[in-house]
């Protein structure tokens, strides 16, 4: 197993060894992971390749069963009670679904992001009249929505819903952000705009940011470099414009087709 480095500053994503076991069964084994402070990373692999489950151990929603998961400094398997809220609030994590609350409207669903840094009382006194209104109004301006500022979810479409669930990672000012298939219910020009928000919001902040792709065609562009899953092992590592199509063939197997990857311009 690798060692930590110990003569440089901890990478925000580093796992030695990584394990997950469900019932006994691994699902993702011998993950060795580092990804640098600013790194913008795209994880990619067949349906059930352990990528959602690499997610949730980086953000200390599951526990190691083998190896060793730093995030952000700290390690994951020691942290309970405050210090691991304290790093859940670091941790920005954007699911396949916008997860908005539809009774509240939309400057409600984006302070959301403060409640970390919130006590109680200033948390439900928001749910009356919203706190920092200046701070989310201008969050909603970051994704072009600041006109929805009042309005209900059901009143946006879903491309508008997923924009403001990136202005509530906005003002929650998280140093990683893990996006679980973001895009996955919209069409293709909607996920290229979500994509860009995500790589936008990392560049200009200084976010680390790790992004689970099941639409490839959103690669190139945007990510610094593409780490790939199969049967919850590492596969391959490497720059977007290193892909080929023999790699994604070997990657995907009976889904290689399905997914139409033979149509992506890619190398043979």
């Amino acid at each position: 197993m690798k060692p930590f480095p110990a003569d440089q500053a901890p990478a925000p994503v580093h796992i030695a060894g990584g394990a997950v076991a469900y019932g006994g069964t691994r699902v993702l084994d011998g993950i060795d992971l580092s990804v640098a402070a600013g790194e913008r990373v795209a994880v990619i692999g067949p349906s059930g390749a352990g990528k959602t489950t690499l997610f949730r151990l980086i953000a200390g929603l599951a526990r190691p069963a083998a190896g060793r998961v730093q995030t952000l400094g700290q390690d994951t398997a020691r942290l309970s009670g405050r210090r691991l809220a304290r790093l859940r609030r670091e941790v920005g994590y954007l699911h396949q679904q916008d997860n908005l609350i539809p009774q509240l409207r939309v400057v409600h669903n984006v302070l959301m992001g403060r409640l970390g840094h919130w006590w109680l009382a200033r948390a439900l006194l928001s749910l009356l009249w919203p706190q920092e209104l200046d701070r989310a109004r201008a969050a909603l301006a970051r994704v072009e929505l600041e006109d929805k500022l009042w309005a209900l979810p059901d009143e946006l479409s879903g491309g508008q819903q997923q924009r403001v669930a990136v202005a509530r990672l906005v003002v929650q000012q998280p140093r990683l952000v893990l996006a679980d298939e973001p895009v996955s219910a919209l069409d293709l020009r909607l996920g290229r705009e979500i994509i860009a928000l995500l790589c936008d919001l990392a560049q200009r902040d200084g976010v680390t940011l790790l992004v689970n792709l099941h639409t490839l065609d959103l690669l190139q562009g945007h990510f610094d470099r593409v780490v790939a899953l199969r049967a919850g092992r590492l596969f391959w590592q490497g720059r977007p414009e290193e892909l080929s199509q023999h790699l994604l063939r070997e990657l995907y197997g009976a889904e290689y087709r399905a997914l139409h990857l033979d149509e992506m311009a890619l190398p043979a």
